[in-house]
C-alpha cells in the first residue's frame, strides 16, 4: 500500500472513530443529526471515489466488475446525500412516500450485476453475450418486483404503513440474495480474488446487520440519526474504502481460471423462473381482493409491460443461440471432415511403415545378388567381346544398375521423414551428381555436357535428400534415351525469377505418347516409383518436377526450387525453361 493510500485510510479511520464517540456521548440534538449525515456522506464519498482508480487500473470485464461496484456506491452516496439536504439543510424529516427509495433499493442492482460478470473466471464471447442476457432477465425482474409491490401504495393508493411494510420486505430480500451470492462468489474463487468477495461479503453482511437493526429500533421508536444503532453502518460504509485501497489489481487477470458451466445453466434456469413468474403475479393481481381496484389493474397492466420486456430480450437470446448452434453444427462439420482425413493420413502412414519394415528386410536379400550381378557386367564388359556381344553387356550393366535405384528408391520413398534445411548451392549439387554417374554414363557411351549459371542464388534444403533427386533425375534421363537411341544430355542451371531450375535435357528423340505430362501423371512403369519419391522429397522443399517434350523432338527434365535469398542483381525472367548454350564437361 503506497503512502498517499495509508493517509487515506487513517482519515477514514479518524471520521469513523469520531462518529463512533460522537454517537457513545453526545445527546440527540440537531448537531448529533447533523454530525452524523455528513460523517456517513463523507465515509460513501470516500468509498465511491476509492474504487474509481481501481476501475480505471483494470481492463475488459475486470474494469467492468469495478464499475459496477463503484456505480452500485454512488446510488447509495446520492441517497445519503438526499438524505442529508433533508435533515441538515432544510431541517426537516425525510417524507414518508419519498420517491428516492427507489434509488437506495437500486443501489444493489449494480453490485448483483458486477457479480453475474464473474471475472475471476475466463470466458468467451459467446457465454458472455447469453449470460449478459440471463442476467438482463433477472434485472428487469427486481425492477418489475419492486414496482409491483412497493410503488402501488405510493403513488396509485397512497398508504403509509403498506408502503413501508412493503418496502421492507422487497429491500431485505434483496439483501438476502446479494449475500447468497457473495458467499456463493467467494466459496468458488480462488487467490486474490477470493479475499476481495470476503471483504464484500463482510461489509454487505455488516451493512444488511445495521439496516435491520435500523429497522428494528425505527418500529420501537428508539432510533434517531447518530444514535448507536448507527454504529455499524459506520463501520460498512469504512470498509468500502479499505477494500478499494486494499485491492491489487495487477493480480486479477492473472488469477482468472476456466469456471464451471453449472453457473450459466443457473443463471440460465433463474432466467427462465423469473419469466414464468410473471403470470402467477398476474394471477395474484387479480385474484388479491382486498387490495383496492386500482391497485389490481396498475399491478396487471405493469405485469403486462414486464412480460414484453422480457419476451424481447428472450427472442434476442434466441436468435443468438440459434446462430451459435449453426456455427457449432459447421464446426462438428468441419471437424469431422478433419477427422477423417486425420485417419486416412494415419492409415497410409502406417502402410509406409509397414512397406518400410517390408523393405527394409528385402533390401538386404536384393542389394547382394544385385552388387554380384554389377561386379560381373562391369568384368564382362572389361573383357574381349564382338561387336554384338558387347552392347548386350552394356544393357545387362545398365539394367542391373537400374534395379538398384529402385530398391533404393522404394526405401527413400517408405522411409521419409523431414530433415534440416539450409542454403545449399545448387550449382554444387548438379556437377556431384554428374560425377557420380559418371561411371553410369561412361559405360553406356554418353556424352555429358554442363552448363551452370555462376551468379545462380543458393536454395534452402537438404543436400543428401536434393542429391537423391538430382541422382534420379540423370538416371533417368539416361534410361529413357538410351532406349530410344540416344547418347547426348545437357545438364545446366539457371534462375527464372524467384526460383532456381536444373535442367536435364536429352537430344532429338522419336516422339512420346503425349506432348507433356507432370511427373505425377502416369509414367513408364520402371520410372513411377523412383518420380514419386523425387516428387515427395521436391514438395517438403516447396519446388516440382517436371517434364516436357520439346518441338525439336527433345526430352526436358526439369527441377525447380524457390531461392533462399533473392539476389540483389537483376534476375532473368522468363516464361519457360530455355535452352542455353551447351559445352563439354572437363
Amino acid at each position: 500500500m503506497s503512502k498517499s493510500s495509508k493517509v487515506w485510510l487513517a482519515a477514514v479511520v479518524a471520521l469513523m472513530v469520531a462518529a463512533i464517540l460522537a454517537a457513545s456521548f453526545l445527546p440527540r440534538s440537531f448537531g448529533l443529526t447533523a454530525f452524523s449525515d455528513i460523517i456517513q456522506s463523507l465515509l460513501l464519498l470516500s468509498g465511491a471515489a476509492a474504487f474509481v482508480p481501481v476501475a480505471l487500473r483494470s481492463r475488459g470485464r475486470v474494469r467492468l466488475f469495478w464499475s459496477l461496484i463503484a456505480m452500485g456506491m454512488t446510488f447509495w452516496l446520492a441517497y445519503q446525500m438526499f438524505w442529508t439536504y433533508y435533515e441538515v439543510w432544510l431541517r426537516r424529516d425525510v417524507p414518508d412516500l419519498c420517491a428516492w427509495d427507489i434509488v437506495l433499493f437500486l443501489h444493489m442492482v449494480p453490485l448483483m450485476a458486477a457479480l453475474g460478470i464473474r471475472p475471476q473466471f475466463s470466458r468467451d464471447e459467446y457465454s458472455a453475450r447469453v449470460g449478459r442476457l440471463d442476467f438482463a432477465l433477472l434485472l428487469v425482474w427486481w425492477f418489475y418486483l419492486y414496482v409491483l409491490i412497493v410503488m402501488p401504495w405510493q403513488y396509485v393508493v397512497p398508504d403509509v404503513p403498506a408502503y413501508n411494510r412493503h418496502l421492507n420486505d422487497v429491500y431485505v430480500a434483496e439483501k438476502l440474495v446479494l449475500l447468497t451470492a457473495l458467499l456463493a462468489s467467494w466459496i468458488a474463487s480462488k487467490r486474490e480474488w477470493r479475499r476481495i468477495y470476503a471483504w464484500l461479503f463482510g461489509m454487505s453482511f455488516c451493512y444488511s446487520g445495521a439496516s435491520t437493526l435500523c429497522n428494528w429500533a425505527i418500529a420501537r421508536k428508539t432510533y434517531y440519526t447518530g444514535s448507536f444503532f448507527d454504529i455499524p453502518l459506520f463501520a460498512a460504509m469504512a470498509s468500502l474504502t479499505w477494500v478499494a485501497l486494499r485491492t491489487k489489481t495487477e493480480n486479477l487477470e492473472s488469477d482468472a481460471y476456466g469456471g464451471s458451466s453449472a453457473y450459466g445453466v443457473w443463471v440460465a434456469r433463474c432466467s427462465m423462473i423469473a419469466v414464468f413468474s410473471l403470470p402467477l403475479f398476474a394471477i395474484w393481481a387479480m385474484a388479491d381482493e382486498v387490495v383496492p381496484s386500482k391497485v389490481r389493474m396498475f399491478r396487471v397492466t405493469l405485469t403486462l409491460m414486464a412480460a414484453f420486456s422480457m419476451g424481447v430480450i428472450i427472442l434476442i437470446r434466441q436468435r443468438i443461440l440459434d446462430r451459435e448452434l449453426v456455427r457449432l453444427l459447421e464446426h462438428s462439420r468441419a471437424a469431422i471432415e478433419q477427422l477423417q482425413r486425420l485417419q486416412a493420413q494415419v492409415l497410409q502412414s502406417e502402410k509406409l511403415a509397414s512397406i518400410g519394415q517390408l523393405v527394409g528386410g528385402a533390401a538386404h536379400e536384393l542389394n547382394n545378388p544385385i552388387t554380384a550381378m554389377l561386379g560381373y557386367s562391369d568384368l564382362l564388359l572389361n573383357t574381349p567381346l564382338s561387336a554384338e556381344q558387347k552392347p548386350m553387356a552394356a544393357k545387362i550393366g545398365q539394367y542391373v544398375r537400374r534395379t538398384k535405384s529402385l530398391v533404393a528408391s522404394l526405401i527413400s520413398f517408405a522411409r521419409q521423414s523431414p530433415a534440416p534445411k539450409a542454403p545449399l548451392d545448387l550449382n554444387t549439387l548438379a556437377r556431384t551428381a554428374v560425377k557420380l554417374t559418371e561411371p553410369h554414363w561412361k559405360a553406356l557411351e554418353f556424352d555429358i555436357q554442363t552448363h551452370f549459371d555462376a551468379a545462380l542464388p543458393k536454395v534452402l534444403g537438404d543436400s543428401n535428400q536434393l542429391l537423391q533427386v538430382c541422382l534420379q533425375l540423370i538416371g533417368n534421363c539416361l534410361h529413357v534415351s538410351g532406349e530410344r537411341g540416344g547418347n547426348v544430355l545437357t545438364v545446366g542451371t539457371e534462375q527464372n525469377g524467384g526460383t532456381c531450375l536444373l535442367e536435364i535435357v536429352t537430344q532429338a528423340l522419336p516422339a512420346l505418347d503425349a506432348e507433356q505430362k507432370p511427373i505425377s501423371s502416369p509414367l513408364d512403369p520402371e520410372d513411377a516409383l523412383d518420380m514419386s519419391a523425387c516428387q515427395g522429397i521436391l514438395q517438403e522443399h516447396r519446388g516440382r518436377v517436371f517434364r516436357e517434350r520439346r518441338e525439336d523432338g527433345s526430352l526436358l527434365l526439369c527441377m525447380e526450387l524457390p531461392v533462399a535469398v533473392l539476389a540483389p542483381a537483376t534476375e532473368k525472367v522468363s516464361t519457360k525453361p530455355g535452352m542455353w548454350q551447351s559445352q563439354p564437361s572437363a
